[in-house]
């Protein structure tokens, strides 16, 4: 059998092959640190889960749902949406809708197989998400990389980003807060950005806030249409529940954008999968996103200090130059560059090419320590580690790190 050239050239996912190989290790028994998932070890709000119970009463909620979602909860969306953002999207001269789809990621996909024609070229920053390139070239667009550095935390230079704009370009996506570095783009980047793309009027800007809520210390997330509202008619938004209400398994994710590109989504989506899971969408039409906020502030808790015992152990261990300040979402991008680790491997081979994906598995198979290379996320020499592991667990693990990359 003859496979295409599309599914031949997209690379496995690297987060979810080392997720498996460390499940596969704990399963024979050894102790095993998972740091690679992004999902909390929380369980989701309880008023959450007993609408979920209550909705599958009626058998309407084990029925197709339509295509782009219910509009009730689609309504519910955008004024949530408008609310914590602080922007009125009844002021733009377009009509905005909303697509509920499979969860965020394919949102994504949803949005690049609309865009994309051959050779569109589609600008990321890395450290980007995994899925970004891959959805791209399956649409046969070009991913042009705008590429940061450890020592600027990350932080994209916008004369980069208009050096690469060009006539090809289709779109810029933007993910703050960033996976996989847990920062996010402070309020002037953004407003420096949207002072860049009222220059570029042909650029869409795919906006993945998926874990804007999942902010740990202040100032909290802004974005770039907040500056420039004008911006919002070529503005896509993805957000989702998955992390917010620890529901990944639910998959529920949902696109906010101009109706022009909302209904073309909605006509892709009814000819590929059709409507998202009916009974949570039902579930989600009746609850209260307004007790969202409370039951993060835990979890922020969680988060903020699981990064404080990180940001402690690389100073007990002299890898101060190694450390940045996570603010958001559940990772911290490791650079390996700067540990005598790093010093010691490169020594040994001729070269100085990427040693993620060897450090990594030499991580997991001599410490039992699973995280993510950052070759995937486009970023050489450093490697994603979860901080939503429970205090006790993440705690040994961040030891066994420490120790491996000092020796």
């Amino acid at each position: 059998m003859k496979l295409s050239s599309r599914v031949q050239d997209i690379n496995e996912s690297v987060t979810l092959k080392l997720n498996a190989k460390a499940v596969t290790l704990a399963e024979e028994g050894k102790t095993i640190y998972n740091l690679t998932a992004g999902q909390l070890p929380f369980r989701p709000m309880n008023e959450f889960v007993e609408l979920i119970r209550s909705e599958s009463d009626f058998l309407k909620s084990f029925q197709y749902s339509p295509v782009a979602g219910y509009p009730e909860l689609k309504k519910k969306i955008i004024e949530n949406f408008q609310e914590t953002r602080g922007i009125d999207l009844n002021s733009a001269p377009v009509e905005f809708d909303c697509v509920v789809s499979n969860g965020g990621k394919h949102c994504l996909s949803n949005i690049f197989g609309s865009l994309i024609d051959h050779g569109d070229e589609i600008i990321l920053m890395a450290p980007y998400w995994v899925s970004y390139p891959e959805m791209i070239r399956f649409c046969k667009g070009v991913p042009i990389v705008i590429e940061t550095s450890p020592f600027d935390v990350f932080v994209p230079s916008i004369e980069e980003i208009k050096r690469k704009i060009s006539p090809k370009t289709k779109a810029i996506v933007i993910n703050s807060p960033n996976n996989p570095t847990g920062t996010h783009y402070s309020d002037k980047w953004m407003k420096d950005f949207a002072d860049l793309m009222l220059e570029h009027p042909d650029v869409a800007i795919i906006s993945d806030e998926i874990y804007y809520q999942l902010y740990y210390y202040d100032p909290k997330p802004t974005y770039f249409y907040q500056h420039a509202p004008e911006l919002l008619e070529r503005t896509i938004i993805v957000d989702g529940i998955s992390k917010t209400l620890a529901s990944t398994g639910l998959r529920i994710g949902y696109t906010i954008a101009p109706k022009s590109l909302t209904t073309v989504i909605s006509k892709l989506q009814g000819q590929t999968t059709s409507g998202a899971n009916s009974l949570v969408q039902r579930a989600l039409s009746h609850f209260d996103f307004h007790q969202i906020p409370v039951y993060l502030n835990p979890i922020k808790k969680h988060l903020r200090e699981n990064a404080e015992l990180l940001g402690e152990a690389f100073r007990e261990n002299g890898l101060s130059q190694s450390w940045y300040q996570p603010l958001s979402a559940f990772y911290y991008l490791l650079d390996f560059s700067q540990t005598p680790l790093m010093e010691r491997m490169v020594k040994e081979r001729s070269g100085n090419n990427d040693l993620s994906v060897e450090i990594c598995e030499m991580l997991l198979e001599e410490c039992g320590v699973a995280i993510v290379p950052g070759a995937a996320f486009g970023m050489p020499n450093t490697a994603r580690m979860s901080l939503v592991s429970e205090k006790e667990v993440f705690s040994e693990a961040v030891a066994k790190i420490m120790k491996f990359l000092c020796s």
